[in-house]
């Protein structure tokens, strides 16, 4: 639980490195509040065809509050992913290439850190080094 919630509490936090665990948790936590508010919203709203009800309209509002309130810790998180691979931060706008450039980041995402320390900071798994690779 705390691998979910860690974006949350280092919200603005763009320096040091997240390893996957940590990244891929605070993703899927990200997805089920979606899925539950927009749940939430269809099960309390009106039938097709009819004016929108007070209940389906909170939560829609509660929704887009929540997308909009989580949009920086899910760059930071991304970017901090980023540099646990050495690279630079900057690598996240590859996300805005049509097509190509969001499985590329998928890619980075899925892909392990480099082990050690680099120079973003120390190793985020801790005490692994250089000899773990071939143990």
């Amino acid at each position: 639980m705390d691998y979910m919630l860690m974006p949350l509490m280092r919200y603005a936090d763009f320096s040091g490195r997240s390893q996957r665990m940590e990244y891929w948790m605070f993703t899927l936590f990200y997805l089920a509040m979606i899925v539950l508010l927009i749940g939430l919203a269809i099960f309390f709203g009106s039938p097709p065809g009819e004016d929108h009800t007070l209940a389906e309209n909170y939560f829609l509002v509660v929704t887009g509050l929540f997308v909009v309130g989580t949009i920086i810790p899910s760059i930071a998180v991304t970017v901090r992913r980023l540099h646990d691979q050495d690279k630079s931060g900057w690598f996240y706008l590859i996300s805005f290439i049509p097509y190509i450039g969001g499985l590329v980041l998928l890619f980075f995402m899925c892909v392990d850190g480099t082990p050690g320390p680099n120079r973003y900071g120390p190793d985020p798994k801790g005490g692994r080094g250089y000899g773990d690779l071939f143990a």
